[in-house]
């Protein structure tokens, strides 16, 4: 049994992380050009702002298993195969891109109008004011979105098993529930349980140390 559990654990952290990480890359961009583009800010653009808008939320709205097999053609002519450990990193990464760029919008977003000021009257560019004044006072909010979506990845990895994506999912499914192997799926969630656990704690700790 632990045969199969560990190198699905280790599947599902490859997944989780790696997609965590281009979704982040992805969501980190967008978010900058939101917030640089929205109603007040930076480089207001209202017209750029409500194409992102409008995109960021039809992603989002997406169920993931459907979204997972809508792409099916994409990450075959990416990744060479439309199935796997591999392959699952495409829709995850599309899935959560999204959620990150909204999560960290907000966070920036958070970011008191008088520190921008103060930033703009000592001659700051936008460059400077984004990246030296607004993420670094945003920054814990960032630490809690990053979390966050990593736990929301795991949860979505484990969804990708369901149809061949691997990890702890597939194990859950194909002895679980197709052999009735009720002890690998109690061990599957404990499983589980106990990365989301790690990851969530981990990610407080981080918020503790910037929050101060």
């Amino acid at each position: 049994m632990f045969d199969i559990l560990f190198p699905a654990l280790g599947e599902t952290i490859y997944m989780s992380f790696v997609s965590t990480f281009f979704a982040l890359v992805i969501g980190f961009f967008l978010a900058i050009v939101l917030t640089l583009t929205s109603k007040g800010g930076l480089k207001e653009n209202l017209k750029v702002y409500s194409i992102l808008d409008v995109v960021i939320n039809t992603l989002r709205s997406f169920p993931f298993i459907i979204l997972m097999i809508v792409l099916f053609p994409l990450t075959k002519f990416l990744i060479g195969k439309s199935i796997g450990t591999s392959a699952a990193i495409i829709p995850l990464t599309i899935g959560a891109a999204p959620f990150v760029a909204r999560l960290i919008e907000s966070a920036l977003k958070e970011v008191e109008i008088g520190v921008i000021e103060a930033a703009k009257s000592f001659g700051a560019s936008d460059f400077q004011i984004i990246f030296k004044v607004m993420l670094v006072e945003a920054l814990p909010a960032i630490i809690s979105a990053i979390t966050l979506t990593l736990i929301t990845v795991i949860g979505f990895s484990a969804m990708a098993g369901t149809v061949g994506g691997g990890g702890l999912g597939d194990v859950a499914i194909k002895y679980g529930y197709y052999r009735f192997q009720t002890d690998t799926m109690i061990y599957t969630v404990l499983i589980l349980i106990a990365l989301v656990q790690v990851c969530q704690s981990l990610g407080d700790y981080l918020y503790k140390i910037t929050k101060k």
